[in-house]
């Protein structure tokens, strides 16, 4: 058969992007390396979409939970992983978990009966110089190809420790135990009033608690598949820093120095600084916090931290291997490489952490891919709704530098000033909803 439209990775992005391609009319290769005599580390089948760390789709509330709004507008754009999902639903409360053999097996039969599908067995070591391609290989992409995206990317590798930062909810911080400033109240590069970070202070007994809760905490060990994978000097785990000496955090993260308390006039023993994450101030970054620590672990201890007592963390820390782009400096809106407009991303590639959050951009990918091929216009999705704020998150509305894969939450949605907090979700959820069929309303006029 002959394709218009190549796809690298029969993961869930991959899959969904296929769908989304031959149920528009188009032709479809779709090469998975699994079944061709290569697996990777992570995977134990060849099936289409299987699912490697779990096998929940997470909370499947859609008026007040980001991740089950993203089901709900996932859904109404006919998406493949949501509709097998569904089928494959086991018992998990308000949550959505699959039985993973029904849904793979259910994704895969989908796609080989699929008239517009050819399923090709195949490991792809370089990107195609030419013809319409979605790369959807995922955080294990194959060496060989990696170093091809690497080239085409400017990147000199991509296959490392991702050192994740814990990011909080603004709304969330006691800003009256906290204060905006600078070190030595220094003025970036950008101007400003040299109040760019948000300082919680620790006195030393509380200093010296949190360092214990650092050694003392359960960590996550990492996989077979990790572990002769260095990590950055410079991406530290904080509780490796804390083993190196009970000072060293006061020289390195958490250092004091330049931070004038207003309500002491000194220095504190130590400081937790945050830094802006989102283009909207409604994220903030933990920094210098990356770490191995259990996610309960986390909340536990850092909800000691002054200022963070009722924390809400739209991302907790984390140091895994992973493979992914810098997206928002690589990709233009519609996912494609800037300097080889022929290739699109799409999934965990891109910096999107989570089954259903890779899925969604396959699923964009996909309905992109369609418009320029069809010659249809393309009208941007809106900034307030799941799919729009997950692919901003991608293509632009973060620091480059500073850009980490991230699951879709409500810190990435524009901020709503006038609703009072109590209502805040269910008034996003309701004004996606809303924008949504808008969107969709527009996209089924005739051109």
């Amino acid at each position: 058969m002959t394709h218009q439209v190549h796809i690298i990775g029969g993961g869930l992005a991959g899959s969904e992007a296929a769908w989304q391609l031959a149920q528009a009319g188009v032709k479809v290769r779709l090469s998975e390396m699994r079944g061709s005599g290569d697996m990777t580390p992570a995977h134990q089948t060849e099936g289409l979409a299987e699912l490697v760390c779990s096998n929940s789709f997470r909370s499947d509330d859609a008026d007040k939970n980001a991740v089950g709004l993203l089901h709900q507008e996932m859904r109404r754009l006919s998406s493949l992983i949501m509709a097998q999902a569904d089928l494959a639903k086991v018992p998990a409360g308000s949550a959505l978990a699959v039985d993973r053999d029904i849904f793979s097996g259910g994704v895969t039969r989908a796609l080989t009966e699929h008239p517009n599908v050819e399923i090709v067995r195949e490991r792809i070591d370089t990107l195609p110089v030419q013809g319409m391609t979605i790369v959807a290989t995922g955080p294990l992409t194959a060496p060989g190809l990696a170093i091809s995206i690497g080239a085409a990317a400017g990147m000199d590798h991509l296959a490392f420790f991702d050192a994740i930062a814990p990011v909080v909810h603004f709304d969330s911080i006691d800003m009256g135990q906290c204060w905006m400033a600078n070190r030595w109240d220094k003025i970036g590069p950008g101007g400003g009033e040299g109040k760019d970070y948000i300082n919680c202070p620790m006195n030393k007994e509380q200093y010296q608690a949190f360092v214990q809760g650092l050694l003392d905490g359960e960590k996550a060990d990492f996989k077979d598949w990790e572990k002769d994978t260095p990590y950055f000097e410079g991406c530290m785990p904080i509780e490796v820093m804390a083993s190196r000496g009970p000072e060293t955090l006061r020289h390195g993260p958490m250092k004091p120095m330049g931070l004038d308390d207003p309500r002491t006039g000194r220095w504190p023993y130590a400081v937790v600084q945050l830094r802006q994450d989102n283009a909207s101030g409604t994220l903030w970054n933990m920094v210098g916090f990356q770490t191995k620590l259990k996610h309960g672990a986390q909340i536990d201890l850092f909800r000691t931290i002054p200022g963070l007592e009722k924390a809400e963390f739209a991302r907790l820390g984390g140091l895994h291997r992973n493979t992914f782009i810098q997206s928002p400096k690589l990709l233009d809106a519609t996912l494609r490489l800037k300097n080889a407009r022929h290739i699109r991303f799409a999934g965990q590639v891109t910096g999107c952490e989570g089954y259903v959050e890779s899925s969604a951009i396959g699923l964009l990918a996909g309905r992109f891919a369609v418009a320029e091929l069809l010659g249809r216009p393309l009208t941007p999705l809106p900034a307030d709704t799941a799919l729009g704020a997950l692919l901003g998150h991608v293509t632009g509305n973060v620091e480059t530098a500073d850009y980490q894969p991230m699951n879709v939450n409500f810190g990435l949605f524009p901020p709503l000033e006038d609703v009072k907090k109590k209502q805040r979700k269910e008034a996003m959820t309701a004004r996606a909803r809303a924008s949504l069929g808008q969107w969709l309303n527009a996209e089924l006029q005739p051109a």
